[in-house]
């Protein structure tokens, strides 16, 4: 393991830690979005979220300390009911992949809304953590982030995103569907605060 101070100021840390910030910005904002721009937008920082948490350090904690948590229950229940209203009757889908398909030979019902909010979770705890300054905090952060990425909420998020390209483009909601959606996201837009690297 490097030295943490030199490996939490990694490139690929900051590139990590600025998408991660872009991502909780983005979540706690959807109430604002028509449905297709939030599902436009959604298929391309999950992307991008994926990339930059793979191409992580591996990171080994200094402390055993419980990290601080900032989301309470009832952001997360606000969180996930504003996630739903904009997915409206689009926020259902089967998920083949979860433990409980060992169980049964039913595909399992899922929320897309539920999976951002345990996604957005995860990580606003750990941009919050991060934010704090404190090198030692910060390295701790990085490697639970990195390990729930591994064990949970990486596999949570390619699932979600079959099932945004399914809403998207095989479900109709697209560009054609401004007048009942609003007018979606120019093909073009690039998130200003990161590049695609």
């Amino acid at each position: 393991m490097k030295k943490e101070s030199q490996a939490i100021f990694e490139n690929s840390s900051i590139e990590f830690v600025t998408v991660a910030a872009e991502y909780c910005v983005f979540i706690e904002d959807a109430a604002n979005y028509m449905p297709a721009d939030f599902v436009d937008k959604a298929l391309k920082i999950l992307p991008l979220l994926y990339l930059k948490a793979s191409l992580l350090t591996n990171f080994e904690r200094i402390n055993d300390d419980q990290l601080e948590s900032c989301v309470t229950e009832s952001q997360y229940e606000q969180v996930k009911q504003s996630l739903a209203d904009v997915m409206a009757d689009k926020d259902d889908y089967l998920d083949v992949f979860v433990e409980d398909m060992v169980y049964s030979d039913q595909p399992i019902a899922k929320n897309i809304s539920e999976d951002l909010a345990d996604i957005y979770q995860d990580i606003r705890d750990f941009v919050y953590v991060f934010q704090l300054g404190l090198n030692e905090t910060m390295n701790d952060s990085l490697c639970v982030c990195q390990e729930n990425f591994k064990a949970y909420w990486g596999q949570k998020l390619v699932n979600t995103l079959r099932a945004l390209h399914e809403v998207k483009y095989n479900q109709g909601v697209n560009n054609d569907d401004a007048d009942q959606y609003g007018d979606s996201l120019d093909d073009n837009e690039e998130f200003d605060s990161f590049d695609f690297e």
